[in-house]
């Protein structure tokens, strides 16, 4: 599971790199469900690797 979770990070990480994305995007970019895409995102804020933000109703992903 932490393999696979990992995997998934580096999906999130490579959506992000062309630019932010709300969660909806980033999402539809990586093809995660959403317990995968939160667990990757969550893998990677644990490293201090991304900002959120809020943006209206939606939250924003950007790399730190």
């Amino acid at each position: 599971m932490i393999t696979k979770i990992g995997e998934n990070a580096g999906l999130v990480w490579g959506a992000l790199q062309s630019g932010a994305k709300d969660l909806k995007a980033l999402k539809k970019a990586t093809k995660l469900k959403n317990d995968e895409l939160f667990l990757a995102l969550g893998w990677l804020a644990r490293e201090g690797k991304l900002t959120f933000a809020a943006k209206g109703e939606e939250t924003v992903v950007a790399l730190a």
